[in-house]
């Protein structure tokens, strides 16, 4: 149903400073929001609406979604397709909404693969789920190990001349796959622009490896996890709080993960973060967001008040030459 009572704040675009993706026109806000978590058919769809309009209302106009998010699988996109209809469709045109596929998303050979037949099913099963007309951009979601490069991209390349999405990303290829990636789209015209990869103060992997390598193609880059699951904010500092993710069967974060070591990093970067007046997880995406060639961060958010707090991330002072050689010294 239409909430036509709905009217963003007016000062939403003073209240962020966007970033070109890659060699692009597209601009997309240094935070950006994801769905992967707390928009599902089993969460609260009341605090998803909040969260979604909080975000809009405060600059935030890139929203991230996978075809398996939920859960249940889908139901993630269902929901942001019922809050675009009764809340943002009239701003559809400054969202930038992306989705992906390639991980398990229904049974047999081709529901979780990185095939022509598993990606352009998906983005029409996830048109409908969300009631676009397009997404901005559509990500192969994983390089499999198995079906050739050429075919995804391939079809990668073909939804975008279709007018399915607006640009092409990718997401977790290993660098010689993302090189392959890179190389083919750009000589079919339709280059890769968005490259989205885990990447946070414990896992700064890709940072040495695909970030150089997106920017010389002239792709953007998006930092999923930065805040590895909980572990760079205040949640861990004193052990696994009895409701936490640890504490549960998520398999995206488990008490063995939870270690002394990192622990203990943990708190050491905090009292960095408090010297200079933020918290930990304002730091850690200072810290991400420090390199321009990082296009954006996803966050996720189980409140209003985390989306606040990562947003204020952005209003703090550059991290010094001494405070980074600090945080330098804290990580292995």
């Amino acid at each position: 149903m239409d909430t036509p009572n709905y009217q963003p704040s007016n000062e939403r675009y003073s209240r962020m400073d966007y970033r070109y993706c890659g060699k692009s026109g597209l601009q997309l806000s240094p935070i950006t929001l994801g769905l992967w978590h707390n928009f599902g058919s089993n969460d609260d769809f009341g605090l998803a609406t909040r969260m979604i309009t909080y975000a809009f209302d405060h600059g935030i106009t890139h929203f991230d979604l996978a075809n398996n998010y939920g859960p249940v699988p889908g139901s993630a996109e269902t929901n942001f397709g019922r809050i675009v209809k009764s809340h943002l469709r009239a701003y559809r045109d400054e969202l930038i909404i992306s989705t992906k596929a390639g991980h398990e998303m229904w049974p047999g050979p081709y529901g979780g693969n990185s095939s022509r037949k598993n990606l352009m099913a998906s983005i029409d099963q996830s048109l409908r789920r969300t009631g676009l007309d397009y997404f901005d951009i559509f990500y192969s979601h994983r390089y499999d190990g198995v079906t050739p490069v050429e075919e995804t991209v391939q079809a990668l390349i073909d939804i975008v001349k279709q007018g399915k999405a607006l640009y092409a990303g990718i997401s977790k290829y290993p660098p010689p796959q993302a090189r392959q990636a890179y190389e083919m789209m750009q000589a079919a015209g339709v280059p890769c622009r968005v490259s989205q990869y885990r990447y946070n103060l414990f896992e700064r992997s890709a940072g040495k490896e695909n970030l150089p390598l997106a920017a010389a193609y002239g792709s953007g880059f998006v930092a999923f996890s930065p805040l590895a699951q909980g572990l760079l904010t205040d949640k861990y500092l004193n052990g696994i709080p009895p409701h936490s993710r640890a504490a549960g069967a998520s398999i995206f974060l488990n008490r063995e993960q939870v270690t002394p070591e990192k622990v203990e990093t943990a708190r050491q970067l905090d009292r960095i973060a408090r010297q200079r007046g933020q918290t930990l997880a304002q730091m850690a995406l200072a810290w991400i967001l420090r390199d321009q060639r990082v296009t954006s961060v996803i966050i996720g958010a189980s409140s209003v008040g985390q989306i606040a707090e990562n947003i204020e991330a952005l209003n703090s002072p550059a991290l010094s030459e001494e405070e980074l050689n600090r945080i330098e010294q804290l990580l292995p």
